[in-house]
């Protein structure tokens, strides 16, 4: 088979794969299988992202670094420690969908810190193609592919494809946020979930819900544990104290139990301003942390979106015309597209597939002056 026929092929596999509702994990790997038949690369590395602050959420891992120590701190030190003009927020904001590192250095590959201290010096990889996964304007992963030497670089037909799967992959990202069904009960956990991070890095201090939640995370993706999502939230936290970014960070996770999590990071300071540790919080998500998510995920339009709200709030079809000022049928046209991109076929439906599982065992609950359960 020709190249130009096999990156046709692979184009259009994706985006079948992308629109068939697989979870996350399923897409990855399927995509995986597909990309190497035009594509051939040693490894690659998808991160999820939050699409509302670009933080990562999980991390996917194939070929020759599945398996392996990830350094995931260094490549977050690395990643967002510097003025890299190919890191993947330099990417965002230059509007770029991918990029060759062989062919934006013109050869010199050194000349990138992360390829020369990090991707050459722990893995051996000599070049790296990056693609920001984008639909909407918004950013739901960032996938890495790798080459050693002994393979010649990735070239503009190469380069060109991954930024033309951009949109199906950000897509396919987006539609399996929400398409793995919960395990299981959500656990309610009791209090605070705090983590200490001392300035090396480590973890020096870890409260029971905290355990509890990092061990629900170390099952969100093919790796062994959450090192990523809190590498990338240290790091952040440690940027917004050296007054490098304007705010902290901060994601939203589901666990394969189905619950919703927060995690938010910042630094801490002693006496005379010293400083140096992370606190680490994690927090059962409340419903106006959620739906920006789900409504995001379904792609749902900004009337939908509205209407969407009120449906999850129980409003009557009449309100809900009433409240947005249009007809009954109205709101039924837009009831039909948004069960059809939520994949359920009724209110009960779409109100099981986003809460149920993250509330129902609460429910008779006290509700706190947050709007939260007690």
């Amino acid at each position: 088979m020709g190249k130009a026929l096999a990156i046709e092929r692979v184009r259009s596999d994706v985006e079948v794969l992308a629109r068939a509702g697989l979870d996350v994990s399923t897409f990855l790997a399927e995509v995986d299988a597909s990309l190497g038949r035009a594509v051939p690369y040693e490894a690659m590395c998808v991160a999820l992202q939050d699409p509302a602050t670009s933080m990562a959420t999980a991390t996917f891992k194939f070929g020759g670094i599945s398996g392996r120590e990830s350094h995931d701190l260094h490549w977050c030190e690395v990643e967002f420690g510097g003025a890299d003009a190919t890191s993947f927020r330099a990417l965002t904001e230059r509007g770029v969908t991918a990029v060759g590192m062989h062919h934006e250095t013109g050869g010199d590959v050194g000349r990138s810190v992360r390829m020369r201290d990090f991707m050459r010096h722990h893995f051996g990889f000599t070049d790296e193609l990056r693609t920001v996964a984008r639909v909407d304007d918004r950013d739901w992963a960032a996938l890495a592919m790798m080459r050693a030497d002994a393979v010649s670089p990735f070239d503009d037909a190469e380069i060109a494809l991954m930024a033309s799967l951009s949109g199906h992959l950000a897509t396919g990202i987006r539609a399996g946020v929400l398409a793995r069904c919960a395990e299981s009960a959500a656990t309610v956990i009791e209090g605070p979930a705090v983590i200490i991070v001392d300035r090396d890095g480590s973890f020096a201090q870890v409260n029971p819900a905290a355990a509890h939640w990092l061990a629900e995370l170390g099952r969100c993706d093919n790796s062994e544990a959450p090192v990523h999502t809190l590498a990338a939230l240290i790091d952040g936290a440690r940027r917004y104290a050296r007054g490098e970014a304007d705010t902290l960070p901060r994601c939203r996770v589901r666990v394969p139990t189905g619950t919703w999590l927060v995690l938010n990071g910042s630094p801490l300071s002693g006496p005379a301003g010293a400083g140096g540790d992370i606190v680490i919080t994690i927090e059962q998500a409340r419903p106006p942390e959620i739906v920006p998510l789900v409504v995001a995920a379904f792609a749902l339009t900004p009337r939908e979106r509205d209407v969407t709200q009120l449906v999850l709030q129980g409003v009557p079809s009449k309100e809900v015309a009433a409240t947005l000022h249009i007809s009954v049928h109205t709101v039924q046209d837009h009831l039909k597209s948004i069960f059809e991109k939520a994949d359920v076929r009724s209110r009960r439906e779409l109100i099981a597939r986003v809460f149920f599982d993250q509330y129902l065992p609460r429910f008779g609950d006290d509700v706190s002056p947050s709007g939260w359960f007690a």
